[in-house]
């Protein structure tokens, strides 16, 4: 059975565990992380060096990056509906991907570390401020693409385009310190069009941002 190693509330492991229960597959989970058990504790760091969550173990398999993890486990369920077996669709699914890797580095330590939840050293005023812009000119360049190409992002049907980035948008509408927000219609649908799955809502929109 897989084992998934990492706090529920943590956004990396959420991600994971929408994955896993749209998959339908058995696993079991264990807490580590801020406020669980610690991960430099050897057991953990034997599993993954740089104590990082989540950790996924599929017998001999032992993985951590959640996109790297979401990748493996569509690959090991042949999914190619979330993510295809030819290069050019599957490299179009993995740039929106790397895209939240990437892009949204930086709006999510000022915006929600610093602005919402207060921390150190990603709470300076004018970081705050820059993060929360940032996640505004990102959530537009997502509201043009599902514009242009929805009703999910890489087109017709759900993909594995839609989880890292459907979990962004979430917290967008979710975080207290950016209303007033815009209107991005194409960006509120597609955030409608998600929470109809128990997966989502389960884990993506449950009460947490």
């Amino acid at each position: 059975m897989l084992r998934l190693l990492g706090r529920r509330n943590a956004f990396n492991v959420r991600k994971v565990l929408w994955l896993l229960d749209e998959l339908a597959l058995p696993f079991t989970q264990e807490d580590w992380g801020r406020g669980h058990r610690p991960t430099d504790d050897p057991a953990f760091r034997a599993l993954n060096p740089l104590g990082t969550v989540p950790v996924l173990v599929d017998g001999d398999v032992v993985l951590r990056e959640s996109h790297a993890i979401l990748r493996y486990l569509a690959r090991r369920e042949g999914r190619v509906d979330l993510l295809p077996a030819d290069p050019a669709g599957a490299a179009r699914i993995e740039a929106w991907m790397d895209w939240v890797a990437y892009e949204m580095t930086q709006p999510m330590r000022g915006a929600y570390l610093g602005g919402e939840q207060g921390l150190v050293p990603w709470n300076e005023p004018g970081f705050v401020a820059l993060g929360r812009a940032m996640w505004a000119e990102r959530m537009r360049v997502l509201d043009g693409a599902l514009a242009a190409g929805g009703p999910y992002l890489a087109g017709p049907r759900f993909t594995l385009a839609d989880v890292p980035a459907g979990f962004i948008v979430h917290r967008w509408f979710a975080m207290k310190g950016v209303a007033p927000r815009e209107e991005l219609p194409a960006l509120a649908a597609w955030y409608a069009l998600l929470s109809e799955r128990a997966p989502y809502r389960a884990h993506i929109r449950n009460g947490l941002p």
